[in-house]
């Protein structure tokens, strides 16, 4: 039996093919940043009239929304995250549907079903509560696997899937879904894949005492503890204005140094990268995904537009790093036993990678 398999012929490489070059795109113009800006100051004074603080959530739900993604919002009870979602879903004049995510929460419940209509002797399709602009999941990681998996194909995809139909969701579609992470009973926690498709992950923090006294104040003056979701207010923005924002923000310029620069940020969390971070592989099993660099850049347009710029700069990549990697970067168990969390990662990722 011969040691050595015999010399394959060679085959000359076939030629390289050049990817078609990219349709141009009109520039922004300086209308057009204006009519964003102003946009998004319509949703800022919505929830201005509903939240109290938390800018950052604000911040992070108005950038997501431009950006074209889905926010994952996490924090312990009481701290307005079901507020803030149905504030933002109810700024647009789209359709809102709220989930209330519970372990017995079946598919059918979430995408809908057929049922056998007997007047006309056949099936008909019945659309479930995920068929809208705006969906809240409360509580999402209490959904069980087999749900969790149709939310990944509704929030991967743009449709769904009945009875063998598929079934396009409305654009634009958005989910703003939110857990708690101090309960452990009665849960399933997110599997890598659903988590990589949340662009951002929002964690809130406790207000302070100004904070706290104000939204008191907010409470007393409205009469009620809660808002009621079916009454719009009065300066809402359409549907067509949420799909000109989105299209604005993929017209802003993104230069090859930024590109670069967001790319070398999610590299750096996989162990690589222009400056690789020393003992980085003993805190960090499983690094940010090339999605975390598309979701950078994405969010960089967005913040750039609303900050009134057609072109982006390295602090609007920074200004959101945490939230988009903060769910992307898996810890080793070494590290959760010594008490590290993803958040400090982020802090020595962007610290040791060189602004352009």
């Amino acid at each position: 039996m011969p040691l050595f398999s015999p010399q394959q012929p060679v085959v000359p490489a076939a030629p390289a093919v050049q990817p078609p070059a990219p349709a141009a795109t009109a520039a922004l113009g300086p209308d057009d940043v204006s009519r964003a800006r102003q946009l998004a100051g319509r949703i800022r004074t919505r929830f201005a009239s509903t939240l109290v603080g938390q800018d950052n959530l604000r911040e992070s739900l108005i950038v997501t929304l431009v950006a074209g993604g889905h926010i994952l919002i996490e924090s312990v009870p009481g701290l307005a995250k079901t507020t803030a979602a149905q504030t933002l879903a109810t700024s647009v004049s789209g359709t809102f549907k709220r989930v209330q995510c519970t372990p017995d929460l079946m598919p059918s419940d979430l995408v809908g079903t057929q049922v056998f209509d007997f007047a006309s002797q056949r099936f008909t399709t019945q659309i479930g509560p995920i068929h809208a602009n705006f969906v809240l999941l409360d509580e999402i990681n209490r959904s069980n696997a087999k749900t969790q998996s149709a939310m990944l194909e509704a929030m991967a995809e743009g449709a769904t899937t009945i009875g063998g139909e598929r079934i396009t969701l409305p654009r634009p579609f958005m989910v703003i879904a939110t857990q708690n992470p101090i309960e452990e009973e009665g849960t399933f926690n997110l599997p890598e894949a659903q988590m990589d498709r949340f662009m951002m992950k929002a964690v809130m923090g406790y207000p302070t005492a100004d904070e706290e006294t104000r939204m008191l104040a907010l409470l007393t003056r409205r009469g009620s503890d809660t808002i009621d979701p079916t009454v719009a207010p009065a300066d809402v923005i359409s549907i067509q204005d949420v799909e000109f924002l989105r299209s604005a923000a993929r017209r802003v310029h993104v230069s090859n140094a930024i590109m670069q620069y967001a790319v070398d940020m999610a590299a750096t969390s996989r162990g690589a990268g222009s400056r690789p971070i020393k003992g980085l592989a003993q805190l960090v099993r499983l690094g940010a995904s090339p999605r975390a660099s598309i979701a950078l850049t994405r969010i960089g347009q967005a913040n750039a537009l609303l900050a009134g710029r057609d072109y982006v700069v390295p602090e609007d990549i920074k200004a959101f790093a945490h939230e988009v990697l903060r769910h992307r970067v898996l810890l080793t168990f070494e590290a959760l036993a010594d008490g590290v969390t993803a958040d400090q990662v982020v802090d020595s990722i962007v610290q040791a990678v060189p602004v352009p």
